[in-house]
């Protein structure tokens, strides 16, 4: 897996995140190779991560 799919410390936003998730998806047809779901796993990882922020500054 190419290091440009996550980055460590990433402040992306969970809207820019889901967008990536979705064009995995399609770019794939719905069915993802081992190396697509180990991308697909740290991109959800990500998500859930910028969402928890997402809530904490909102409270």
């Amino acid at each position: 897996m190419s290091p440009d799919f996550v980055t460590p410390g990433s402040v992306r936003s969970a809207a820019e995140v889901n967008e990536e998730i979705r064009a995995l998806w399609r770019r794939t047809g719905g069915t993802l190779s081992a190396e697509e779901r180990a991308e697909y796993e740290l991109l959800v990882v990500e998500w859930a991560t910028a969402i928890r922020g997402a809530v904490v500054t909102a409270a």
